[in-house]
């Protein structure tokens, strides 16, 4: 791979607040501070809410069957080894907000739940991707109802519950 390449993906990630680039020093992974996380999950419940909205007044039935197949893949993934089950639960809000139509949703949602997902790899504690599962197949269900609000508190209530699992008070010792 040449240089180029990679400060490109280094520039990129750094702008995403996903790497610390320090001038004639390299790039490690970034650590957001515990304030800051916490501030990325409350900007996280106030984007994802917005989607439930607008997707709880126009979801088609071949939406929700997309949806409905990717928890059954988050299914699937719950008993294998390796990062496959955080990734499939980040990538079904992705999947969400990519239903809306809006790009610029798309894009912040995508940016925020990888800053996300960095911080539960630095924070949180093990826990079972069960309850997770659960929660998306409540929010598909109350988008399938139509009901904004009843779709908006799903999903607060789900983040809110991520936030719950995440062992935020202490930094682990070895992040895995």
């Amino acid at each position: 791979v040449s240089r180029t390449s990679v400060r490109n993906a280094l520039v990129r990630l750094s702008a995403e607040g996903l790497v610390d680039v320090q001038p004639n020093r390299g790039a490690c992974v970034a650590q957001p501070t515990l304030e800051e996380a916490f501030d990325i999950f409350s900007l996280r419940r106030c984007l994802e809410r917005e989607v439930a909205n607008r997707l709880s007044r126009h979801i088609t039935p071949a939406q929700l069957a997309r949806l409905d197949a990717h928890v059954r893949e988050e299914q699937a993934a719950l008993g294998s080894e390796g990062p496959l089950a955080m990734r499939l639960t980040g990538e079904f809000h992705i999947l969400l907000a990519q239903l809306t139509g809006s790009k610029p949703l798309t894009r912040y949602v995508s940016e925020i739940v990888s800053r996300c997902s960095l911080i539960l790899a630095l924070y949180s504690r093990p826990h079972s991707g069960r309850c997770g599962v659960d929660e998306h197949r409540q929010i598909i269900d109350a988008l399938r109802k139509g009901d904004p609000e009843r779709a908006m508190t799903a999903m607060e209530h789900h983040l809110e519950a991520v936030e719950d699992r995440a062992q935020m008070h202490e930094q682990a010792e070895e992040p895995d």
